[in-house]
């Protein structure tokens, strides 16, 4: 399901691309004033912002229902491990009794309590 939901997604998105590139900018029409209006003659006297206009409104919204599916799908399918990345109580232990112990006696390292060995 998620992956239809995505296939759709993505072939709005280029569906809306390719309708923004088709429509005509504001500075179109002072061209057509000096003589261009052979652009208005596939899409008739009122031109094709209207036509194109209500096209991208429409995919515009079916890309948000689609964006908000898409996001339910993540959150419904998303699995939540409180305790991910945190070590067990088990493990602790395992841990602690693998570390060696240093008997004081067989330490070079001096004790708080001794003197100093320079002098």
């Amino acid at each position: 399901m998620e992956t239809i939901v995505l296939i759709v997604h993505v072939l709005i998105a280029l569906a809306i691309i390719g309708l923004i590139m088709l429509q005509q900018g504001k500075g179109a029409d002072a061209g057509a004033s000096f003589g261009g209006g052979a652009s208005q003659t596939v899409f008739g006297a009122s031109g094709s912002g209207n036509v194109l206009s209500h096209a991208t409104a429409i995919l515009a919204t079916l890309f948000f229902i689609t964006s908000l599916g898409l996001a339910w799908l993540a959150t419904k399918n998303a699995t939540v491990d409180v305790n991910d990345g945190i070590p067990s109580v088990e493990m602790i232990e395992a841990q602690q009794s693998e570390v060696p112990t240093v008997d004081e006696e067989d330490s070079d390292i001096p004790s708080v309590g001794d003197e100093d060995p320079r002098a």
